[in-house]
């Protein structure tokens, strides 16, 4: 898995430190949703069973393997 040099800064953050690289590629592996951004960033969510079900969304790069983001989205709806 390859990281965008913004992903491994913010991993940082006390709200980004506890995501699990192996949930990460879950999500990658995994989505139960995918959207194509405008500038082609891929952005993907699943659920995570350890974390009470929350989302986890993964943002990747055009070339769908370079993790740029991720985070917890509070506000995706099913």
């Amino acid at each position: 898995m390859k990281f965008t040099k913004y992903f491994l800064a913010s991993r940082n953050r006390l709200d980004r430190s506890i995501i699990k690289t192996e949930w990460i590629q879950f999500v990658i592996d995994h989505p139960i949703r995918e959207a194509v951004q405008a500038d082609k960033r891929i952005r993907r969510w699943a659920k995570i069973p350890e974390m009470n079900n929350k989302i986890l969304r993964v943002i990747l790069l055009d070339d769908a393997e370079t993790v740029h983001n991720a985070f917890f989205d509070r506000s995706f709806r099913d």
